[in-house]
């Protein structure tokens, strides 16, 4: 095989290991310290840099460099009219005196600096018009001077180069945008729910029984999403959901809420518009998650369908208003109200045992126990049921058999009903 078409596979193969290696999506310096060292090794070169544009598109600073210590001094400006030259694909030869011309300031204020480093050849890094940054390349191993075909094999390899830095760039400033916009993002959601939790304090000062009803809610509601296995985005949802349940009550007269009596049927229709006045209010509003209004409307619902405003029934219920219905509920029975005390764990579990499959759905109810003996057996070290339940809820041990045994009823219940038995 003749020299010349081994140098020329030799070359071929050599942009080919560049190209791999500037699509490789590792780290970027060694990319670019590999893809100087191709370079060089493709035409023997005993020393280069590869020089980049920073902070601005005046002054250029080595990221890689062979052959000329450890520490890559140079520290280079480009002015206009080189800067010109290098865009239209001009080398700079520093043996070749006819270029000073076009390079004069350059070699004027680095001249001296490249030759005591013994550059010869900087050949610029041009992406699409811009001037990415330079290739300062020495002498070649065996003293020849460059070819005319030598420097078309470096500006190939170059514009290689330049190609990869600039992706890298871009990729740099993509992901900055992105984390920008995330941080964004972030905040408008934490705004968001700073909002929501305001109007859920609002909502609840209006009751004076009730304060802290409303964030108990939707803290209850995003632990029996998270237990249903809901991802974050879902039970954060769940939880702006139990938050506004009951926003309807701002256009609920404050004394038929503050009643300490059971109210009479009159009253009553008052209260029991507050589902649909919620609805209303909240419809017009872009919420980032689904159904906020609708599990509003109807987290009075029932599965036997006696609730209320609907009268909807099983599957005609959103499971996030089953959720919310049920964390509802749950504060109810565990909070003091001035026509009741609240109730033991027990009384609850009861309750749950009786309601189940009539006002609460299975599933639901299966993933508050579940979530409550994880806390009250130390399965989990979160304590958020119980913290929201207070210091002086005593006794929730004694309700760990009625818990587990409600569980496994629930389970054999479902696994029944999937199998076609029937609910038993």
């Amino acid at each position: 095989m003749q020299p010349s078409a081994q140098k020329l596979i030799h070359t071929f193969a050599a942009l080919a290991d560049l190209g791999q290696e500037i699509a490789n999506p590792g780290d970027f310096k060694d990319m670019v310290r590999t893809s100087l060292h191709l370079l060089l090794g493709t035409l023997a070169i005993r020393r280069g840099a590869v020089t980049e544009f920073v902070d601005s598109q005046e002054h250029l600073e080595c990221i890689a460099v062979w052959g000329i210590g450890k520490e890559c001094g140079f520290s280079l400006a480009v002015g206009s009219p080189e800067r010109e030259a290098f865009v239209e694909g001009h080398s700079l030869d520093l043996g070749a005196e006819q270029q000073n011309g076009l390079f004069a300031g350059f070699i004027g204020r680095h001249g001296a600096e490249l030759r005591r480093e013994a550059i010869e050849l900087v050949s610029p890094m041009v992406v699409r018009g811009k001037l990415v940054g330079l290739v300062l390349l020495g002498a070649k191993a065996s003293g020849e001077p460059f070819t005319s075909a030598d420097l078309e094999v470096v500006g190939a390899m170059v514009r290689h180069i330049g190609v990869g830095i600039n992706g890298n760039r871009l990729l740099a400033q993509v992901e900055q945008r992105a984390e920008e916009n995330r941080r964004l993002y972030e905040d408008l959601r934490g705004i968001y729910r700073d909002t929501v939790r305001a109007f859920a304090a609002a909502i609840d000062i209006k009751d004076k029984y009730t304060q802290g009803h409303s964030e108990r809610v939707g803290k209850y509601s995003e632990i029996i999403a998270r237990e249903l296995g809901w991802d974050d985005e879902q039970a954060e949802g769940m939880a702006i959901a139990g938050y506004l349940h009951d926003i309807g009550k701002l256009v609920v007269e404050r004394d038929i809420i503050n009643a300490p009596y059971k109210i009479d049927a009159k009253a009553s229709t008052e209260l029991n518009r507050h589902p649909t006045a919620g609805y209303e209010i909240l419809a017009p509003i872009r919420h980032p998650y689904a159904d906020i209004p609708l599990m509003a409307r109807y987290h009075h619902e029932r599965l036997d369908g006696t609730g209320y405003p609907d009268g909807l029934s099983g599957d005609q219920i959103p499971l996030g208003a089953k959720i919310v219905a049920l964390a509802d509920s749950f504060d109810a029975m565990t909070t003091d109200r001035p026509y009741k005390r609240r109730c033991s764990f027990c009384d609850v579990v009861d309750d749950f045992r009786r309601n189940t499959g009539t006002q609460f759905d299975p599933q639901v109810v299966t993933a508050l126990c579940r979530a409550l003996l994880k806390e009250i057996t130390g399965e989990t070290r979160e304590r958020r049921f119980l913290k929201m339940l207070g210091k002086d809820y005593l006794k929730a041990e004694e309700a760990i058999p009625m818990l587990q045994q409600l569980v496994t009823e629930l389970d054999t219940q479902r696994q029944s009903v999937a199998a076609g038995g029937g609910p038993g």
